[in-house]
Formats: structure tokens, C-alpha cells, sequence
């Protein structure tokens, strides 16, 4: 981080690191896919980002984003056209 941003350091999270491998196949997606997105978040190229989780047993599903002001409808908008393809797909 440069001088420049000095607010920005009260914001950064010390991360640790993981002590064993994800669990399958699919796991290790997931950890990919967020450690992909973060290098693109660390190197400026995102603005928003919106993100679905579904707990193990499906019963609880949350949402988080952060986004740039004027780009939530436009989030609202991929996400429901995510919710009708996989829709589609589950049938």
C-alpha cells in the first residue's frame, strides 16, 4: 500500500493461513474462485461484488455485496438472471 491511502490501512485484515487442504474437489473451487476474486479486488479491478451462500444442508442462504453507488440495480439485475439459469438448469 502506498503513503498516499493512509485511511486504507485501518481497513486491511490480517489473514492466516490455512493449516490443511479443502475437504474435495469442490471445496477447493470455492477457495479458488474467492482467491481469485480478491486478487481482482486487491488490484483495483472491481468495483462491486455480490456473493450467495448456501449453508451445507441448504436451509439458510445469505447474501453479501459491496458495491459502488448506482451499481446495485445492476447487481439485482445478474442476479436474477443467475436465479432463472439455475432454475432452468435444475429442471
Amino acid at each position: 500500500m502506498s503513503d498516499n491511502h493512509p485511511e486504507r490501512l485501518s481497513s486491511v485484515s490480517v489473514l492466516r493461513p490455512v493449516a490443511s487442504a479443502p475437504a474435495d474437489e469442490t471445496t477447493a473451487t470455492m477457495v479458488e474462485m474467492l482467491q481469485d476474486h480478491l486478487a481482482l479486488v486487491r488490484d483495483g479491478k472491481l468495483r462491486s461484488l455480490a456473493l450467495v451462500s448456501v449453508s451445507r444442508d441448504g436451509a439458510a442462504i445469505g447474501t453479501q455485496w459491496s458495491c459502488t453507488h448506482g451499481d446495485s440495480a445492476s447487481l439485482i439485475g445478474k442476479l436474477a438472471v443467475l436465479t432463472h439459469d439455475l432454475m432452468a438448469a435444475r429442471d
